[in-house]
């Protein structure tokens, strides 16, 4: 993982880049009880090991919501960033899509591409990430997304 610094006249030209994947994340209990006592989303499902079991999923499931939450986390060295940035705003999602549960002890990590980049006016470039979130040992992707952030830069 990286973070690519280039002058902003040449930011278009990184529309393509792809990026190694980042470092894998555990996703523990702890961690899946915590968001669920954040969100008040306390569905057995990510938080009754034992009736979990009886499920498909042989056991407790994290969130897609915590999982999409890591983005931040998981993208933080996966950049294209004008050497004159003010700032970076996250501006939403295009798209989303909850593919493959992440099981509670697996491990995750994104592969980030960037998809598109528009130059706005007032100095302002709206970049679009394809994000591919891996589950360590799994076919499936858990998440798939096209993720926007604005760069305001001088």
């Amino acid at each position: 993982m990286a973070i690519i610094v280039v002058p902003k006249e040449d930011l278009l030209k990184q529309i393509g880049t792809q990026f190694e994947p980042g470092a894998w994340i555990e996703i523990p209990q702890q961690r899946v009880d915590t968001f669920a006592d954040c969100t008040d989303d306390h569905q057995f499902i990510h938080v009754d090991p034992e009736k979990a079991a009886q499920t498909p999923f042989g056991g407790t499931i994290a969130h897609g919501f915590l999982t999409l939450s890591l983005l931040a986390k998981m993208c933080e060295e996966s950049a294209v960033i004008p050497d004159d940035i003010v700032m970076a705003l996250n501006y939403g999602f295009d798209k989303i899509r909850f593919l493959a549960p992440v099981k509670v002890g697996k491990r995750i990590r994104a592969n980030v591409e960037i998809l598109d980049i528009e130059q706005k006016e007032g100095n302002r470039f709206l970049i679009k990430q394809g994000i591919s979130v891996e589950i360590e040992g799994e076919k499936k992707p858990a998440l798939i997304a096209e993720w926007l952030a604005m760069f305001i830069v001088g």
